[in-house]
């Protein structure tokens, strides 16, 4: 991962820091006019192709320091580290420029610190741009690349930054408008008054521009940094939002040592220990169903491996509808879910229906049939009780919705409230259909197995009077998938399907 911020340091093109460096100089040549005589005498031209051309090999030292420096920094330190290589680059520059003046041109060094003043302001300006422009690639890779850095404990707060940063410019601004009113005192000494009104013009003009490459400095830092905070508040939200939803898969990005690195690592960790604990909640929840559903299974023999068909039957039914407009609100892969889950409740009930009734080996008597129709009262209460108790739940909602209305029919002619149509749940609906397919293609105790398409026959007939016509639809495009099941989790009581 280092290799990847080495290599990207070395590709990129230095756009941004050729433009801080090119106006740089625009702006050096203009300055220097204003607060030392001795570079006025020079001309701006002149002035100009020394200050280009000093700029042009600190631009190519840049690009050397980048290359050998900033991967050798850790993560949380480039940032840092580029802001110091700008800055000391720009000091280097203006060192250089100095001693070229001394030399070729006698300057004295007081000239040479007004350069150099000035070539540290801007390149305060231009170092803490390239500095937050730095933190943004870094960002970048961090997202990409899905991995996070460990925030240390201390770290270089960022009000602890803000105060510098104000101070830095409270002192650049005094100094800079301390020199350009000395030099401008020296010149009005110097012309007395002959021409009090121009010289005013001229002093108002010197400090005009000083203060509108302050301005504009200072609007470009706070605009990239600015830049950065809504990156960091936007990926914080972002997180929280996708947890409010649910979505416990989403990770903060980690890229900063600071309080906001800080609070995008604690929010992993939050989301990483909910999901433990939800986790752990389904698992208990599993558990909870398979003992619910294995009290069914002792009572009739015939429950188990029906129990498991059915569940599979439902959720591929549930993935097959979600595809059609009409229910991809409804059918959410979260929901699917949760009717897979909660589908092997739906015969919960018979635990109550006599071992007379339940066990009968042959078919039942009307009166028989009318205590076996209670077991998805049984069932749906005892699982809206246990609602009751524990609070809404999305899980034994369905759960008990399944267990009440799995014996509904589409006509209204089912049992036990005679529901019709869309007033059956959905999850109800789905379940008919199963648990009738699975009832005709095994063996019971009153009955032979019927081959599938014998059973696809029956249900098919029964679409719009037994069954949701959609349901039907659904299972006719995905009976392969029946058949599937059917082969592999037949259990013994199927001897092969005859289609």
């Amino acid at each position: 991962m280092q290799m990847d911020i080495k290599e990207s340091s070395g590709r990129e093109t230095s756009a941004r820091a050729a433009v801080h460096y090119l106006l740089t100089a625009l702006i050096l040549s203009i300055y220097g006019g204003q607060v030392c005589p001795y570079i006025e005498g020079l001309g701006v031209g002149h002035w100009l192709v020394v200050l280009v051309s000093f700029f042009g090999a600190a631009m190519l030292l840049r690009v050397m320091l980048i290359r050998w420096l900033l991967p050798r920094a850790g993560y949380e330190r480039m940032a840092g580290r580029q802001f110091l290589i700008e800055l000391s680059v720009f000091l280097a520059a203006s060192l250089a420029i100095t001693l070229f003046n001394i030399v070729m041109y006698d300057f004295p060094f007081g000239s040479g610190m007004k350069i150099i003043l000035g070539s540290a302001s801007l390149g305060f300006f231009a170092a803490g741009d390239m500095a937050l422009e730095r933190e943004r690639r870094i960002y970048g890779h961090f997202a990409r690349s899905g991995l996070s850095i460990v925030p240390k404990k201390k770290y270089f707060s960022l009000t602890s930054r803000f105060l510098v940063l104000s101070t830095a410019l409270i002192g650049i601004i005094t100094a800079v408008v301390f020199l350009v009113i000395s030099k401008d005192m020296e010149w009005l000494a110097a012309i007395g008054q002959s021409d009090p009104r121009g010289a005013q013009l001229a002093v108002l003009g010197e400090l005009g521009f000083i203060g509108a490459v302050v301005l504009l400095g200072t609007i470009n830092l706070t605009r990239s940094y600015a830049r950065n905070l809504r990156l960091y508040l936007d990926n914080e939200n972002s997180s929280l939002m996708a947890v409010s939803r649910g979505e416990l898969t989403k990770q903060a990005v980690v890229s900063t040592n600071d309080e906001f690195g800080v609070m995008a690592h604690y929010t992993n960790r939050m989301i990483k220990e909910l999901r433990l604990r939800i986790e752990e909640i389904q698992k208990t929840q599993d558990a909870a169903i398979i003992s619910l559903a294995a009290l069914a299974e002792i009572r009739d023999i015939e429950t188990g491996m029906h129990i498991l068909r059915t569940k599979l039957y439902v959720k591929a039914l549930a993935e097959k509808m979600s595809t059609m407009p009409a229910y991809m609100d409804e059918l959410r892969p979260e929901t699917i879910e949760l009717m897979h889950k909660s589908a092997p409740l739906h015969d919960i009930g018979k635990v109550g229906i006599p071992d007379a009734v339940l066990l009968k080996p042959a078919r039942l008597t009307p009166e028989e049939y009318d205590v076996m129709k209670m077991h998805p009262v049984y069932g749906g209460d005892s699982l809206s009780e246990a609602e009751e108790a524990l609070g809404e739940s999305s899980f034994l909602n369905l759960a008990r919705q399944i267990a009440y209305t799995h014996h509904e029919k589409w006509d209204g002619s089912g049992y036990p409230k005679g529901l019709k149509g869309r007033e059956i749940p959905l999850a109800g609906r789905l379940m008919a259909l199963a648990d009738v397919y699975d009832a005709l293609v095994f063996k019971r105790v009153y009955k032979p197995a019927l081959p599938h398409e014998e059973a696809k026959r029956l249900i098919v007939e029964d679409r719009g009077r037994h069954f949701d016509p959609d349901v039907v639809d659904a299972f006719l495009s995905i009976e392969d998938q029946f058949l599937g099941i059917v082969a592999e989790h037949s259990g013994g009581e199927h001897d092969g399907m005859r289609v």
